[in-house]
């Protein structure tokens, strides 16, 4: 199947055309690590883990950078307020320096606890303040910055398409602005390339900024400066990928500032289209609330933890809802996603009880039981996520086929086909399903051939003895009228 994908671009789902047969290219918006991630963050980072995955299940190879802001994300998102590293630095007593490198690494350990792919590049905006210097030039000799007392600006009235990607109503938000802390802007919405650090003020992150770069007064000291947050993004993309990329994505808050902003100066400065497809997930609200540090709902993965919830129980949470769609956390919802899961593994281990037959004897009896056969299911489950990235429907198709082994007994199970179906869950999904149901171990082997015997010979008090002890392994046994299965407590 065709891969599909909603494009914010054009509003519509598209056939999904890379502009190159070699490779796809994609970039991420990365978090800004001043502080824990919390449910809400992750969510997007999930989703697009799942593309990826998709992408490559798909017959592509996936170039990606992922971006760390870890200098210029002003808490307004515009260019108003303290520097968010700033303000956690203040907050924790410690160097901006020192506050980006504990969440960068927190944020690192979480992606490895959610299971989700590693980027190619994954980059700190710090690292590429040369890059940004160089994109601020080269729209300088665009003629597309005009300069204030506290930074450089890119003059949106030249770049005529600027309200287009967002469908902004510019003339309304004109008149309908509040007074503006920075007179100098020439439209409301014009955004900084580089902010010049306030006189009197000494950042921890700051550089000197180019001679070339701005208009300075005959015997004035050096301005030091600050990359724009917007500016980040297009620099460390086009630098790596080029000028054109096949895939951006973001939360949908990004739309109106941020990657309208990203588009403006990517395109003013090479002439070309920035991106060709952009993803957008919606927003996850809490308890039917937004997220609000206020409210105290910022849940985190440790606290998830703190409550006897795993990375991969969100994991399956997030995906229960479609990307474009506004989900809605709750701990009865991620109980319910926790069940699911452990249900799903009880599933996975049956390919530690079952053996391999003919195969097309047991497909042929999967067709008799009139249930999805298992390697049709792997099918299902990738077309599913080709069609817009899917989620909701490809957990349908897991919960299909694993519940059309309820009625099997052990031997007329697809033992091959078992296996491929929990491995595409895994590629696809990364549920790790495979990874976290290991076989017993051959003392347990002999406890439940034990078990079964007494049970043939109706020794009742032997079985349930036996069944205590296989307890205390963490191991349940489920009597079924197809036989006896084990799964792990």
């Amino acid at each position: 199947m065709t891969l599909r994908l909603h494009n914010t671009r054009t509003q519509q789902v598209e056939v999904f055309e890379p502009l190159s047969t070699e490779k796809v290219t994609l970039y991420t918006c990365g978090p800004t690590v001043y502080d824990y991630l919390h449910v809400g963050n992750w969510t997007a980072y999930i989703y697009w883990d799942t593309l990826v995955r998709t992408l490559i299940a798909s017959g592509y190879r996936v170039e990606r950078v992922m971006n760390i802001t870890d200098v210029g994300h002003l808490v307004s998102d515009a260019d108003e307020g303290e520097d968010k590293l700033e303000k956690g630095a203040r907050r924790e007593g410690k160097t901006a320096w020192e506050i980006a490198e504990f969440y960068a690494e927190d944020f690192v350990a979480g992606m490895e606890k959610l299971g989700l792919l590693p980027p190619e590049h994954l980059v700190k905006a710090t690292e590429f303040i040369d890059q940004q210097l160089d994109l601020v030039r080269i729209l300088k000799d665009k003629g597309v910055t005009y300069q204030t007392t506290d930074g450089i600006y890119f003059d949106t009235a030249k770049f005529p398409s600027y309200a287009e990607f967002a469908h902004l109503d510019l003339a309304a938000q004109k008149a309908g602005a509040r007074v503006e802390q920075n007179t100098q802007k020439r439209q409301p919405w014009d955004f900084a390339l580089w902010k010049f650090t306030p006189a009197g003020e000494n950042r921890d992150m700051q550089w000197p900024t180019p001679d070339d770069l701005f208009e300075l007064p005959t015997g004035s000291a050096e301005i030091m400066g600050f990359p724009g947050w917007h500016l980040e993004c297009s620099a460390m993309a086009m630098s790596i990928l080029g000028p054109t990329i096949d895939i951006h994505t973001g939360g949908i808050d990004h739309i109106p500032v941020h990657h309208t902003n990203e588009i403006a100066q990517s395109e003013a400065a090479s002439g070309q289209r920035f991106a060709t497809v952009w993803l957008h997930n919606n927003h996850l609200k809490i308890d039917g609330t937004k997220v609000s540090k206020s409210l105290g709902n910022t849940y985190t993965l440790q606290q998830l933890q703190e409550n006897g919830y795993s990375a991969m129980d969100l994991r399956l949470f997030v995906l229960q809802g479609q990307f474009q769609n506004e989900g809605n956390f709750t701990f009865d919802n991620l109980a319910s996603a926790k069940n699911r899961l452990e249900k799903w593994r009880s599933y996975a281990v049956l390919r530690h009880q079952t053996h391999d037959r003919l195969d097309d004897d047991n497909q042929k009896n999967d067709a008799e039981r009139g249930s999805i056969s298992l390697l049709a299911a792997s099918g299902a489950l990738r077309e599913a996520l080709q069609d817009n990235l899917n989620t909701p429907e490809a957990l349908r198709v897991i919960d299909q086929a694993f519940s059309s082994l309820d009625s099997c007994r052990l031997d007329d199970i697809y033992h091959h086909g078992l296996i491929e179906f929990i491995r595409a869950i895994d590629e696809l999904l990364g549920l790790q399903l495979e990874q976290s149901t290991p076989d017993i171990d051959d003392d347990a082997k002999r406890l439940i051939i034990e078990r079964q015997r007494a049970r043939d010979a109706k020794d009742w008090q032997a079985s349930d003895r036996l069944r205590d002890q296989l307890a205390k392994k963490k191991i349940l046994i489920n009597d079924t009228p197809h036989g006896s299965r084990w799964q792990w407590a």
